[in-house]
């Protein structure tokens, strides 16, 4: 018989790209509101794994992680993609880049043991979730370090990506401590 255990505790992080720099703050500006403070933000870094983009966003993409303060539930993950769609598709209607997607938004979770990213497309190693909203495990933490799969984007498998996300979790897991010795001592 299965044994209930403590929730699983989760940062969330997005990924934003753009060839437009106020259209990444933008989405900054957007996103704080409704998921509080930025406990980290990555580095711009450029996003050049891919021609994927090209038609839809322009080229010369810049990407930058920004990583939420607050511990969310693992299960938030289709609410914050679809919330993510709606900007993207806010700032699109607006006019004020010429491409036909100014910007991407990708929600993803920092787990201790993994690094999860939200989609809309199913692939063979998704899960899906709801709302038409699937899950992948992106990188996997061992041996100190997130590490990547066969199928993880070239971006993130990028060292400084990774050692980003690595500084992400070394953030999570002091807010779970600080959490764990709150709780013994009530």
């Amino acid at each position: 018989m299965g044994v209930l255990r403590e929730p699983t505790y989760s940062l969330l992080v997005i990924a934003c790209f753009s060839r437009h720099l106020d259209a990444l703050q933008w989405a900054t500006d957007q996103l704080t509101p409704h998921y509080g403070s930025i406990a980290l933000t990555s580095a711009d870094f450029a996003f050049r794994h891919t021609r994927y983009y090209d038609a839809a966003m322009g080229t010369g993409l810049t990407k930058r992680l920004l990583v939420f303060g607050a511990i969310v539930p693992a299960d938030c993950l289709p609410d914050v993609k679809r919330f993510t769609i709606a900007l993207e598709q806010e700032l699109a209607g607006t006019g004020r880049f010429p491409e036909r997607r100014p910007l991407n938004l990708d929600p993803g979770l920092v787990q201790l043991g993994k690094f999860l990213l939200a989609s809309t497309k199913d692939q063979a190693h998704r899960v899906y979730l709801r709302d038409d909203i699937f899950a992948e495990v992106t990188l996997r933490f061992q041996a100190g370090a997130f590490e990547a799969w066969p199928w993880t984007y070239a971006d993130y498998r990028e060292e400084d990506v990774r050692e980003f996300l690595n500084q992400a979790r070394a953030y999570l897991y002091e807010r779970i401590s600080a959490i764990r010795s709150s709780q013994t001592h009530t």
